[in-house]
């Protein structure tokens, strides 16, 4: 049997030995970003005119996420020709389907876009660290998201009821509607919250310190319970992800 170190790539998501123990060997794992990545046999093989589920989880850890701070912050994303958010606790979606959140008055948090595997935000956070290394990025500077955040979708008509019982902050859609940031704990953690709904999904992307991800993941499925909530894999979302 072919085991997962002679199939995929040395590159692991905060989750990675979570989602291993459930499915140690190489069937169903496929590459994303140069990340192995779960993708379930039947969860792969889902038409995209299947209805959602109620209530999924996704772990996004493959997708590229990098923030940026500083007096210039702003003006080096306007000249990559980014739309930034009007004001701070907010996001914004950008053409290419990738979103930017404003945390501070000088700082960003860019999340790449589920359709083009996030191409654009790795390929200019590759500039930017070029530029910084050569001191040409003044006033300003990166933070490795990829390496301090792992990034999580909780999607479906319930993720607001699941959230309830985790966070004092009402995420309710009359309350916290698409585009809306919140920097609070749950689960007693910090975590970054973003409303990423579009079209007819609704969407919760949280963003948690890597080494809170293994502690996050069963307590977010055990709230999902009541739900009938379950697991979705990037490849399962992205056929219910509006184009």
């Amino acid at each position: 049997m072919a085991t997962l170190e002679d199939t995929l790539t040395s590159k692991r998501t905060p989750l990675y030995h979570l989602h291993q123990a459930n499915q140690p060997d190489a069937t169903g794992w496929q590459h994303l970003c140069g990340y192995a990545i779960k993708a379930t046999l039947d969860e792969a093989l889902f038409e995209p005119t299947t209805g959602a589920p109620a209530c999924g989880l996704t772990d996004l850890s493959a997708l590229a996420r990098v923030g940026l701070r500083g007096k210039k912050a702003a003006t080096i994303l306007s000249e990559y020709h980014y739309q930034l958010p009007a004001a701070p606790n907010q996001a914004l979606r950008q053409e290419d389907g990738s979103l930017v959140a404003k945390l501070s008055a000088s700082e960003y948090l860019l999340l790449g876009s589920l359709d083009d595997d996030s191409e654009r935000i790795s390929r200019d956070e590759l500039v930017w660290q070029e530029a910084e290394r050569a001191h040409r990025l003044p006033n300003a500077y990166l933070l490795p998201r990829q390496d301090t955040h792992a990034w999580l979708a909780l999607t479906g008509a319930h993720a607001s009821d699941v959230m309830a019982k985790l966070c004092g902050v009402d995420l309710s859609p009359e309350a916290f509607a698409p585009g809306h940031v919140a920097q609070t704990s749950v689960a007693r953690a910090n975590a970054i919250i973003i409303n990423a709904s579009q079209a007819d999904l609704s969407c919760l992307y949280l963003l948690v310190d890597s080494a809170s991800a293994c502690y996050f993941w069963p307590i977010l499925l055990d709230a999902m319970q009541e739900f009938e909530g379950k697991e979705l894999s990037i490849i399962a979302l992205r056929h219910h992800h509006p184009a």
